[in-house]
């Protein structure tokens, strides 16, 4: 179990956390939801320890061993992945490096033979002979190849380093088990194995995430933080949305009813006071509205973002052919001979376990890269929108966002722009922010933005989820379910997919293609028969 009193975060003059109380009890699982910027992260690193509060305290059971998925890709570079893993059940591996070292020396002294014998038993208490095979089953479950486990960590992928780390937080059996964002960089298998492993855990967990089909599936309760406060709602995140809408709805209404009576009591006081057969009944009157209180209804700090893909012009028959498409790289064929056409009405979910690979296949269907061989044909009324995975070089010059969006559209009446641009949340003086300066998050919104203002008949959108919030993630969810167009997706959000995509081509290691006219949960299903 650990619990928050009273705890209090303020950085100068602003307060991110005030006066939270709140426990987290063995055998749930906690989602952390929160607008950018609430805190949810730094909220983590104030349960281990890392950051200070203000004031209040964290409580951690005598005993229970604190566990945190760790975001340094870099700081394990020289250690070997398994070790990695190892480490992260401190006291275990504090043991069997002790041990290592005691055992690498020509000389033992009774001194070493005794602390050896105290070793050894804390060594079995902690199950340490089954360390490395555990860890060897994480690994594998979070599929890195056995080939990689004895390797150094800054020798294998960036990519892989992130799931080394979540089997680090995950490894022991720890009592309370912190994770961030554990879904970044896994594929459909292992956040599937990941789901299962945490439905099953018995201990204490708390996630932030912003995949909403990962929060449904593993909590048990959403904490959400809002105006540097906390409220704890049983139930998982579909539930928390639909109950939070439900209560402020219920509250709008009973204050409705409210400020009828209250406007009944303030006529009849009216007419009635100055009525001395009646002023003891407007008096009553009084006393009964001094009493009427109208619930506070706050509204929510979260903003939802407009997005909406308008098309300027419907596509026509032909859409997109690809035929016998090759690309070779490295001596490796990643796209062999693969062939497809896309027809009206598709929305096709591009998987596949190599990102490079998928970014590599939108690259050449835009243009941006050469193929081997193959043939690809864009009908001739098609008019494509691209949202690629990397957008840097779209925000390296000096810029404010007003200015940057302009220069893509001859649009004179800048009322029309801010006006735009404040439905996606740059409202004010935020149009003047300059692009080279702003958050992922930020970026992104204008890149779709972008998109939006072009109106394209065919959207080809490559995870566009990242760099997102929840808020921002539901909005772009329903603009494309309602998009009237095309559409070319890849990503990891299982809400998305499932939700928008008609048709799924999953792009093998071989470089072939499975092609199916089949939901998105229903592809998945059967290929894990």
């Amino acid at each position: 179990m650990i619990q928050v009193q009273n705890v209090t975060l303020r950085f100068g003059k602003r307060t991110l956390f005030e006066d939270v109380n709140i426990k987290f009890s063995s055998g749930n699982c906690y989602g952390l939801i929160g607008a950018n910027g609430s805190g949810k992260s730094t909220f983590l690193k104030i349960l281990t320890g890392e950051v200070e509060t203000t004031s209040g305290e964290v409580i951690v059971t005598k005993g229970e061993r604190i566990s945190f998925l760790k975001q340094d890709h870099y700081a394990f570079d020289e250690m070997k992945v398994l070790d990695v893993v190892i480490m992260g059940n401190t006291p275990l591996y504090e043991i069997m490096k002790e041990k290592e070292k005691i055992y690498s020396q020509t000389e033992f002294s009774e001194a070493d033979g005794m602390r050896l014998a105290d070793l050894e038993a804390e060594f079995m208490e902690l199950n340490g002979w089954n360390a490395e095979s555990d860890a060897t089953i994480l690994l594998n479950n979070l599929g890195i190849q056995e080939e990689n486990h004895h390797r150094l960590m800054k020798e294998i992928p960036v990519k892989e380093r992130v799931k080394v780390l979540l089997a680090q937080a995950l490894f022991g059996n720890p009592d309370i088990l912190l994770l961030d964002e554990p879904t970044n960089s896994l594929d459909i298998h292992a956040i599937e194995w990941l789901e299962e492993f945490l439905i099953n855990f018995h201990n204490t967990v708390i996630i932030v995430s912003h995949d909403r089909h990962f929060l449904n599936k593993v909590c048990t309760h959403i904490v959400d933080i809002d105006y540097g406060k906390m409220k704890l709602y049983i139930g998982n995140y579909d539930f928390w949305y639909e109950s939070s809408e439900l209560l402020q709805r219920q509250m709008r209404e009973s204050n409705k009813k409210k400020e009828e009576k209250i406007k009944e009591l303030q006529s009849f006081i009216a007419r009635f006071s100055a009525n001395a057969s009646k002023s003891r009944q407007a008096t009553s009157r009084k006393k009964m509205l001094e009493k009427i209180q109208l619930d506070e209804i706050v509204p929510s700090s979260r903003k939802y973002p407009y997005i909406d893909f308008k098309i300027d012009r419907p596509a026509g028959k032909e859409i997109l052919k690809v035929e016998n498409l090759v690309k070779e790289v490295h001596g490796k064929k990643i796209l062999n001979k693969i062939s497809f056409t896309v027809l009206k009405g598709d929305k096709i979910a591009i998987l596949g376990q190599d990102d490079f690979v998928k970014t590599t296949l939108f690259n050449i269907l835009t243009g941006k890269e050469k193929y081997d061989k193959g043939q690809i044909e864009w009908g001739k009324t098609i008019e494509y929108g691209y949202l690629p995975q990397d957008y840097t070089h779209f925000f390296e010059s000096d810029q404010n966002i007003l200015e940057w969006i302009g220069s893509y559209y001859d649009i004179k009446d800048e009322t029309i722009l801010r006006g735009f641009l404040g439905r996606m949340l740059f409202s004010g003086e935020d149009v003047f922010k300059k692009v080279n300066v702003l958050s992922g998050g930020e970026k992104s919104r204008c890149m779709l933005s972008k998109i939006m203002l072009e109106q394209p008949n065919f959207l080809i959108l490559d995870e566009p989820t990242n760099h997102l919030d929840l808020e921002s993630i539901t909005s772009l969810n329903k603009g494309l379910v309602h998009f009237q167009g095309e559409i070319l997706l890849t990503t990891r959000d299982y809400e998305l997919n499932h939700t928008v995509c008609n048709r799924i081509i999953e792009i093998l290691d071989d470089g072939t293609i499975i092609d199916r006219r089949v939901p998105y949960e229903e592809y998945i299903k059967n290929s894990n028969k």
